[in-house]
Formats: structure tokens, sequence, C-alpha cells
């Protein structure tokens, strides 16, 4: 993703040890190569955000962008999401990529293969005028590309009706599977088909809308 010049001095955070938050207790699917958190916020497309508002657990799919250390969202300031999380509350924020359908032959050790991360922290609400708008540059191109100096730019009341948060990655781990399935061998002569299915995201064919001007 190239990244807006008004983040590009920007530094990479360095690996941390993981917290007893984000031990992964299967261990040999835990990662906590910074490299691999971060790639799997930047191919994800949308990510859950995790947070509790009166005792209630709420999680919310969003857009989301990773510049640097931090990871950006964005919303309307009136949505419960805006409103508990620029407070200061503790917030999880999870993306995961499905890369296939692992079929054993036995049911019991189906599994898929992929790849997520999980981000823990608390939110700070962006208020810089220069931040927030680089920030909502960086949520458009991580979805589209070029789209930014394509499309109208935020105006005035726009911008006012938009509310961003920062959260730093500085909490996080990252699980990953990958390969074929792990039968017992017991089962390896059973006369059923095992093996990864694989799976992918892949962008259509665009479909204009009927009121384009040119």
């Amino acid at each position: 993703m190239k990244l807006p010049l008004r983040f590009a001095a920007m530094p990479e955070a360095p690996t941390s040890a993981p917290t007893a938050r984000t031990t992964i207790r299967r261990d040999d699917r835990g990662v906590y190569d910074r490299a691999v958190i971060d790639s799997v916020f930047d191919e994800a497309l949308i990510c859950h955000v995790g947070f509790a508002l009166d005792r209630q657990p709420y999680v919310i799919p969003t857009i989301h962008a990773r510049v640097g250390d931090v990871l950006y969202l964005h919303g309307s300031p009136a949505t419960r999401m805006i409103r508990t999380l620029k407070g200061g509350a503790p917030v999880c924020v999870t993306a995961t990529l499905l890369d296939g359908l692992v079929l054993a032959r036995s049911v019991f050790h189906h599994s898929m293969n992929y790849r997520s991360a999980v981000v823990l922290g608390r939110a700070r609400e962006v208020t810089d005028p220069g931040e927030k708008m680089a920030a909502l540059e960086a949520i458009v191109e991580h979805v589209a590309p070029g789209r930014w100096g394509e499309a109208r730019r935020p105006n005035e009341k726009e911008f006012r009706g938009t509310a961003v948060l920062a959260i730093p990655i500085t909490e996080a781990s990252a699980k990953v599977r990958t390969g074929p399935p792990v039968d017992d061998e017991e089962d390896l002569a059973l006369p059923v088909w095992a093996g990864v299915i694989p799976l992918t995201l892949a962008r259509g064919e665009p479909d204009p809308t009927p009121n384009l001007s040119r």
C-alpha cells in the first residue's frame, strides 16, 4: 500500500514479546512477528472491533488501514463504537484471511488454512486535521488503491461528520495454519479424498453505475 507522504517517516514498531493477553495457547500456530501481523491487516479489507458498553459486548465490522505502527478506524461520531472508544475504553481489533479448506479423512481432523491477527489496546481520537485527512486517505487507498486521487475529497461538512480513531499496534499476535490435513495413522488407508481446497478473494468485473456522466 502506498502511504500518504505525511505518514512516510513513521517508524515501524519492533516485535514485542507476547503479553499474557496475546500469548497463543496453541504454540504451533502462534506468531509474534510484526511483519506477519502487519501483513494480515494490510491484506484484509475489513476488520472486527470488539468493545464493551454498559457491560454488554459488541463486535462491529468496519474498514481500517494500517500506517506504520498505528491502525486507523473511522465512522460516524454518533455510533456506539466511536463514542465508546474515543473515551479510552479497551478495544480488541481482529482481522482474518481464509486461505483454504483442509479436508481430512476423518471429520475430526478437518480444519482451515488461515491467517489472523489481534491487536489489543486503547484508541485515541484523531483531532489534528492533517493526521485525520491523511488517515482517511489511507483508509480509502487501502480498499481501492488510487481512488483518493480520482474521487472528490471530503468537504468541510463530511470531514466534521467523520470521526477517526488511532490504535497503536503495541500488544498484538497472529495465528497461522498452513499445509495439508494431519490424519491419524490408522485412517491413511481409508478410501476418502483428503487435501486442501484453496480459497481466494478476487475482484470481479466492474459494474458501472447507470448514471455516469462520462
